[in-house]
């Protein structure tokens, strides 16, 4: 939703080129992108500084039609689609509809962002209440099921109720946190479930203690990295908007976070993209 401002304005500066890489999560719409050659120069700044290929997110039905458009204009575009759960009361019959059909479409790659928001409620007017985001997610997940395709969740303060909602409906195949944003206990259970964990800039903010513990427990072939753009710009830039070309900050925090090679970092997310995605042939 919103980020904390630091008081930046302007854009980051590109970062140096780290290369390969696949942004997990985004929302180019959210980014300014309207036609195909906003697209266009969005996704081409990114390839300037290694990031090959681009998922961007739908949160409502308005933006689910967008992203698979996005997804048609630009190879490197791909698309997920759902209802974000703060608008789960929008998921009528012929918003279902709407997105079971373009949840088939060959370029949608996940079904997304979907899950359950407990921060939101109360606070934001015409949040949806925690039943109907229940009622939604679970419609979500037997979409997922239904198409094949990886579920992606937003999880906000929600760890022991997302659990309860998979246990219950049954989890499929592929499962993807975005924006992983939790303590060890909850990595280690999803990691134990096989699912994937996506870190974006938050992992490198000051305070978040409970999150670099939580990454060190990731292993290989279950990290993702995204930017969750325009949101959660990596530090030192936080407050500043975000982009997929800002991808290598978050990647080189996290890797100085392991003790790790952030090439070898960067070769190995974009592996485990390209399987969950099945992007076979859009990183060589």
């Amino acid at each position: 939703m919103s980020q904390k401002r630091s008081g930046r304005s302007g854009p980051p500066p590109a970062p140096e080129p780290l290369s390969p890489l696949i942004d997990a999560h985004t929302h180019l719409d959210a980014c300014g992108a309207g036609d195909a050659a906003s697209i266009r120069a969005i996704v081409d700044r990114a390839a300037a500084v290694g990031v090959q290929a681009v998922v961007t997110i739908a949160d409502d039905l308005d933006s689910a039609r967008w992203v698979t458009e996005a997804a048609d204009a630009d190879e490197r575009v791909y698309a997920a689609v759902a209802l974000h759960p703060t608008r789960a009361d929008a998921l009528t019959g012929e918003a279902r509809t709407v997105v079971e059909r373009l949840a088939g479409h060959p370029r949608v790659v996940a079904v997304g962002e979907t899950g359950l928001d407990l921060y939101w409620p109360g606070k934001l007017d015409g949040c949806a209440d925690l039943a109907t985001q229940r009622e939604a997610f679970a419609w979500h997940i037997d979409l997922a099921k239904r198409t094949g395709k990886p579920l992606m969740i937003h999880n906000r303060e929600a760890d022991a109720e997302i659990l309860d909602v998979l246990a219950a409906e049954g989890a499929p195949d592929t499962v993807i946190f975005h924006c992983f944003s939790s303590g060890p206990e909850m990595a280690r259970t999803c990691v134990d479930a096989g699912w994937l964990l996506s870190l974006s800039g938050t992992v490198s903010f000051k305070n978040a203690r409970d999150l670099r513990q939580a990454a060190a427990l990731i292993p290989a072939g279950q990290l993702l990295v995204e930017t969750d753009a325009p949101f959660l710009t990596p530090h030192p830039f936080r407050g500043a908007p975000n982009e997929p070309y800002c991808l290598p900050y978050t990647v080189r925090a996290l890797a100085e976070i392991l003790g790790r090679p952030a090439e070898d970092l960067a070769e190995e997310t974009t592996s485990t993209a390209a399987r969950a995605y099945g992007l076979a042939s859009c990183c060589p």
